[in-house]
This record gives structure tokens, sequence and C-alpha cells, in this order.
């Protein structure tokens, strides 16, 4: 119950109690608000506490006839139900919210064109940004069509947040959120290979999709480093999905192909080999070792509990939103020139998954 309900106060709490309560002026809560003008961080911080205190909604009807209106940022996904973005997505809301913005999800199902018609969608709505989620496939015509996507935004008073993806080739007025996708696959492959596995069958990830590039990539470097051959024979790829993961072990069982450990790209991926694995008859950690890349839910609810790389996505999405609010709140809405590259850190979590290979 809010301390307003609390007090006794009757109705819903206006902009004039919560700036009677914050101490400072109607225009000051506003701005906070808004988003469209900088005011300190202890300012803002005490504007959305008593925000919160008293279960203030902010009336975007009429701050839209006093030509306001509420900010509001455009989260695009590949797929709603995929389990890691969903948490970048819950990122963005909650950041979002703390500030009285908006946040509206489109997916794309992969399609370019209806990636390319969201975009211009949420221009004409004059998004304060569009937060795009996940990886991206590398070839040229992806750079040319993000960089003209950027233009576009930049042009309109908007921007083009990049998340879980490289940032964009030159002088691209988009910023990138991304975290170390290859030090994780680094660092997991690591474990493996301290653990006494030398054959492990890597399932990194559709061969064109940035994300498994990465990751398998770490995994090599992780061979090499230890002095271990690295056997391209035990790469399967394929999409991030539970199908591919059972499918991809079940045809190397099928091939009599020998390994002691699957590196699975996702979590998914991994619960699919596992499933696979022990129809087949073998036991996890037992028999083969299995490890993921992620570190959702998923991986603390599977039998044996997954050894798996933490991404930390909800903190992505709060970085892009906060990344999208300090450009709009320093200065103004600045324009054109490359926004920024942040880089979260990523690490592996051991849980029950693994075991030394058997002799």
């Amino acid at each position: 119950m809010s301390q307003r309900k609390a007090s006794g106060e009757p109705g819903r709490a206006t902009i004039r109690d919560v700036a009677r309560r914050a101490g400072v002026s109607v225009a000051s809560v506003s701005r906070v608000l808004s988003g469209n003008y900088p005011v300190s961080d202890e300012l803002r911080r005490r504007v959305l506490k008593v925000v919160r205190d008293l279960d203030y909604v902010t009336n975007a009807h009429a701050r839209s006839l006093a030509g306001g209106g509420t900010p509001t940022v455009a989260v695009l996904i590949n797929d709603i139900t995929g389990a890691a973005f969903t948490h970048v997505a819950k990122g963005v809301e909650s950041a979002a919210s703390l500030r009285g913005w908006l946040t509206l999800v489109g997916t794309t199902g992969d399609d370019p064109e209806r990636e390319l018609a969201l975009l211009n969608l949420m221009r004409q709505q004059g998004v304060a940004a569009v937060i795009l989620l996940g990886g991206a496939y590398d070839h040229d015509e992806y750079q040319l069509r993000m960089a003209r996507f950027a233009r576009s935004l930049d042009a309109a008073d908007s921007h083009l947040v990049l998340v879980g993806r490289p940032p964009l080739e030159g002088e691209v007025p988009a910023t990138t959120v991304d975290y170390d996708n290859e030090g994780g696959a680094y660092a997991m492959a690591s474990h493996l290979l301290s653990a006494g596995h030398r054959r492990v069958l890597v399932l990194p990830g559709h061969s064109e999709l940035t994300t498994a590039q990465g990751r398998l990539k770490g995994a090599r470097r992780a061979f090499e480093a230890y002095g271990v051959p690295f056997d391209a024979g035990l790469v399967r790829h394929g999409y991030y999905e539970y199908e591919h993961g059972y499918e991809a072990v079940e045809e190397s069982l099928r091939q009599k192909q020998s390994f002691t450990a699957v590196l699975a790209g996702t979590d998914v991926v991994a619960a699919g080999a596992a499933r696979a694995l022990r129809a087949a008859g073998l036991r996890v950690p037992e028999d083969v070792s299995v490890v993921g890349y992620d570190d959702i839910p998923l991986a603390s609810q599977l039998t044996p509990q997954l050894t798996t790389v933490h991404v930390p996505y909800e903190e992505m999405g709060r970085a892009a939103l906060r990344a999208v609010a300090d450009r709009r709140e320093g200065g103004g809405r600045r324009r054109g020139g490359d926004a920024g590259h942040l880089v979260l850190g990523t690490h592996v979590v051991v849980r029950q998954s693994v075991r030394p290979p058997v002799q």
C-alpha cells in the first residue's frame, strides 16, 4: 500500500502531491519524469522515490496536450519467447518505468523486411530510441542496413541501440551494449579442459551469427592456450533451439564420434543435448559432461543443475535505457557520431554437470 493511501489522503496522487512531498517545484518533477531536460542524480532519486511512495501514475494524455508526451522506447526482438533476451527487455522496462517512460516490444521473426517496417513505424511514432536485441548475421548487407537505420532515426531525433551484437563500423550514430561473449566461451572451454576433457562436442550456434562466431572463437582460443588440438569435426552448427542440441548429439553418437563433454551455445541447446545423452543410456555428468551459456533460470532447474556462463542480461537492458536517457538529458538530444560501446563482463557458474572424463 502506498504512503499516500496509508495516510488516508483521498484520490489519486497528482504531480503537485509529488512536488510537495519531494520539496521541489512542479516543473522539476515534470523534468525528471519527461527525461527531456538535464537534472541532478540527487533530484532524480528524490523525485522517483516519492513517485513510488505515492504510487503516482503520469497522466500521459494531459502531458501530450501540453506539448510534452511520455518518452517511449521500442524494444525489437527476434523471438519474444527466447529465454535470454526477454531478460534484456525486462531490464529495459524496469529502468524505463522508474523514469516514467513507456516501453513497446515488437518481434521481428528474424525477417529483415519486418525489422525495417518496425523501425520505420517506430521512427514515425517519435520514439526516444529503438533497442535491437540479439546477435546479428555477419555480412556487409547487415552493416549497410543498420547504418541506414541509425542515421534515419538520428535525423528524427531518435536513437538506435544495439544490444548483444557487435558495434557498427565507422562513425554511425548508434550505441552498442554488449557482453564479453568470446571471453565467456574461453572461460567455459578452459573449465572443461582443466577438468581433463580433450574431446569436446561444440555446438556454438548458427555459423553466420556473430554470437556463435564469438563463442566458437573463444573455445578454439582456450584449446590453443592449453596446447590441446581442436577437432573441427566435433563442431556442429545450428539454431539456438532445444531440437538442435538433441539432434546434434544424436547424430554424433550415431556416427560414433568420440567425445567426453558437450559445450553448448545456450542453456536451451544444452538441455536438448542432455536429453539426447539420456535417451542413449548415458549419464550426465558421470559419462558425459554438459555445459551451457546464458545462465537463464532453466540452468538451475535441470537435473543435474547446469554449469554455464552467466550473461548479465537484465543489466544490459538497464544499461541500454540509461544510455538513451543520458544522451537525452546530457545536453539535449545530441546528433550524429558514434555514441559509444559498452561491454559487460561474463563469468562461469559452476554447478553439477561437469566431472573429469572416465579413464
